[in-house]
């Protein structure tokens, strides 16, 4: 056997925006018919976003091939297959002009308007009943030309032998104008014109209030798009003659990796970048939700998108495009948007024999109303306003529209929702776990004292004896970024200590680091390390250490034989992050259990969690890196759903090992690692975010099974109604986009909620 056979085919992600949905029945028809396209893994389709997010083998061809394929099969299907690029331009149109697309609903409006007004006078004793004939030339073109857009999906569903709402109004809108000519054709005064021509228009004044609705539930996105400038000063080479560098203004698109940029007082950065030169204030506010401005001086980081303040800046071109965190962030937003989530599933299900019951349904009423003695014209009204009433729209839309809302919302605050199934398990989470340096605490800790260890007391830093100590040490640490490692090397530079060069440099995760000057072995090692490798310490010393909680190393001198020897402890001090008590008080009251897991020593650990009011039973100390995900699998063995807060660095496995994974966008530059390792990302280190996020999903989750309610009870109490003659089928066309209009502007409820609850 070949062995190349066994390696799987590289999988790739296409985005089709698709035109012409109308229904949770016609997602199901698009997905089945992806589905059937060779290579394809998964196929999602969004009613809200109109579009489908397709996961597939790469064909030979490639993915030309791939996404010719995928259109054919969306067309075929009797849908319209768009770029994403003409729908992005349609939805910024949209959104510059509210009445877009409004023409055919004022069309319908004018022509239905003189058929509706003789049905409202009657109840007052007045009859301007119209000539059949106008009334045939007033309601024509509304069912023909209006309706087109209605025959042609319904006649593409009934070639698929599948239902839609398309077909249901196409059905019953013609039933009722046949019936109209047939009357007239008998003579009878009273026709049916009005009822299709004003369903017709209710549904097309649905479907365009729909789509604003629909274009303010992803305003979040198109508020990130926006904020990228056109343009940016570019600083070119410095000039031979007086070493000036001239300024000049490129599209963004022009703009690379290493270009240095001016950024002048009140613009936008215009991509990822470092600070050169200069002092200010940048607003971050649509990046983080950090509503105060950041102060940023040379070698500070600039995300672009943020808007300078007064100081005028020389910065470097860290990323640019789609590796910029903005892009990220739209992208993270529109792939959560784009998902399903699990809940969405029943609906999935509902939909596939929706229409077909209602079809039924509808023949039952046509044949108990003849059997019943009345004759076809009442039986045929009463089976129409089944059809009308009865459309699976609010059921396609219950779910995407508030997981827009919901995750739009949360964008805008700075918390990023990486999938629909995180925002789902969230507002279950009973357990929070954080990870104590960076998350629960500043992450900067500070090399407070060197302590012999013939000394019984703890001398402050600052000995001559010291400087040996303090030279190795910052020689051991100086490739590594651990915090603890930046506190050695920036002690040593504050002193002016040069740290030795060393070498061999071999790092044990979670233990420590060695290495060797001369032949001869030092390490920098946890105390875990030392009481792995039989090392005494001062005991006295580490007490009082531990009691002031800090975290305790050890510089270790190994001799001829490899057996080590504690020179010297190294203490350092850390600080809670500002709010972090407050945040930890706050989840408490929610009920939710507190636990902190930590790499310190048990009681630098529980010295902590004591300030910021975390129980001594919830905390867990002495775990390594890789061990932390084992603890968070024990406490889901326990039964918690679990929700880990991390830096989203070396937290990363424990991360993605809890229900709901909630990485803090770290300051030194984390950010992209913590994008990708959990459920959901906090862009700024404010803990207070945490409960947030949780509420975010709570109120998600809360809109999707309303809105789901709402769109079951419409057709529970609607499609009865109507079977039983008490619904005219313009009653039923109103309730039916009432419906719909519903379920859109209670998910939109979540924005004016987030709002709200920020004053």
């Amino acid at each position: 056997m070949d062995s190349s056979s066994a390696i799987p085919a590289p999988l790739q992600t296409i985005d089709i925006a698709i035109g012409g949905m109308t229904c949770a029945s016609c997602v199901a028809r698009v997905e089945k018919a992806l589905d059937r396209v060779p290579g394809v893994r998964n196929a999602s389709v969004n009613l809200a976003t109109e579009s489908a997010r397709v996961v597939a083998s790469s064909l030979p061809a490639g993915v030309g091939e791939l996404d010719a394929l995928l259109r054919r099969a969306v067309r075929a299907a009797g849908y319209e297959p768009r770029a994403a690029q003409a729908a992005d331009a349609w939805s910024d149109a949209a959104a510059a002009s509210p009445w877009q697309g409004f023409a055919p609903v004022a069309i319908g409006m004018v022509l239905s308007a003189p058929l509706l007004a003789p049905m409202l006078l009657m109840p007052f004793g007045i009859d301007v009943m119209l000539p059949a004939w106008w009334q045939l030339l007033l309601a024509a073109p509304v069912q023909f030309y209006l309706g087109a857009r209605f025959y042609r999906a319904g006649w593409h569903a009934a070639l698929a032998r599948t239902g839609n709402m398309d077909l249901l109004v196409a059905l019953g809108t013609s039933a009722a104008f046949g019936l109209s000519l047939w009357l007239w054709w008998r003579g009878v005064p009273h026709l049916y014109f009005e009822a299709s021509a004003v369903v017709i228009t209710l549904v097309l004044l649905g479907k365009w209030l729909e789509a604003r609705a629909k274009r303010q539930a992803t305003s979040a996105i198109r508020g990130l798009q926006r904020l990228q400038p056109e343009k940016a000063h570019l600083l070119g080479q410095p000039s031979m003659r007086d070493g000036q560098r001239v300024e000049s203004d490129v599209p963004l698109g022009e703009v690379m990796k290493g270009d240095r940029l001016v950024v002048r007082a009140g613009e936008r950065v215009p991509a990822d970048a470092c600070v050169l030169e200069g002092e200010s204030e940048v607003d971050e506010s649509m990046l983080t939700g950090e509503p105060l401005p950041v102060p940023k001086r040379p070698d500070d980081l600039l995300t672009g998108g943020s808007i300078n303040g007064d100081g005028r800046l020389v910065i470097e071109v860290r990323a640019v495009g789609a590796e910029s965190v903005l892009a990220r962030i739209i992208r993270l937003v529109e792939d959560t948007q784009a998902a399903k989530a699990p809940i969405q599933r029943l609906v999935d299900r509902t939909a596939a024999v929706f229409v077909p019951v209602v079809l039924l349904i509808a023949l039952a009423t046509l044949a108990g109303w003849l059997f019943h003695g009345d004759g076809v014209e009442v039986a045929l009204i009463h089976a129409v306003a089944v059809l009308v009433i009865a459309c699976p729209c609010a059921l396609g839309l219950a779910t995407p529209v508030a997981v827009m809302a919901g995750t739009g919302m949360a964008a805008t605050r700075g918390i990023l929702v990486k999938d629909a199934s995180a925002l789902e398990m969230a507002r279950r989470v009973d357990t929070v776990a954080f990870d104590k340096t960076g998350t629960l605490t500043l992450g900067r800790p500070v090399l407070t004292a060197l302590v012999p260890l013939d000394d019984r007391e703890v001398p402050r830093l600052g000995a001559e004896d010291e400087i040996e100590w303090l030279s190795i040490a910052a020689g051991l640490q100086s490739g590594s970024a651990h915090p603890l490692a930046r506190a050695v090397t920036d002690a040593a530079a504050r002193r002016g200590i040069t740290p030795h060069a060393l070498d061999a440099l071999r790092s044990l995760p979670g233990r420590g680091i060695r290495g060797d000057i001369a032949g001869q072995g030092w390490a920098l090692a946890s105390l875990r390390w030392c009481s792995e490798l039989g090392v005494t310490v001062n005991v006295a010393a580490l007490e009082r250490l531990n009691a002031q909680g800090a975290t305790v190393s050890a510089l270790l001198r190994f001799d001829a034989s490899d057996a080590a020897h504690a020179v010297v402890l190294l203490a350092f001090t850390d600080e809670p992050k500002p709010g972090a008590a407050k945040a930890v008080a706050t989840l408490h009251k929610r009920g939710l259990r507190v636990v902190m897991i930590s790499g310190d020593n048990a009681q630098a650990a529980h010295a902590m969690a004591a300030r910021l009011g975390i129980a001594a039973d919830d905390v867990f100390a002495d775990v390594l890196p890789a061990d932390k995900a084992s603890q968070v699998a024990a406490l889901k063995q326990g039964g918690h759903v679990v929700a880990m807060v991390g830096d989203g660095v070396n937290d990363a496995p424990a991360l993605a090992a809890a229900d709901v994974g909630i990485a803090m966008a770290n300051p030194d530059g984390g950010t992209d690692v913590a994008m990708e390792a959990a459920g959901i990302t906090l862009m700024r280190g404010d803990l207070a975010l945490v409960a947030e996020a949780l509420d975010v999903s709570a109120r998600t989750v809360a809109k999707i099974r309303q809105n789901l309610f709402w769109a079951f009870a419409y057709n529970v109490a609607g499609i009865p109604l109507a079977a039983f003659g008490l619904l005219s089928p313009v009653v039923a066309g109103a309730a039916m986009a009432a419906s719909s209009l519903s379920v859109m502007a209670n998910a939109l409820l979540l924005k004016r909620e987030g709002n709200r609850r920020e004053k």
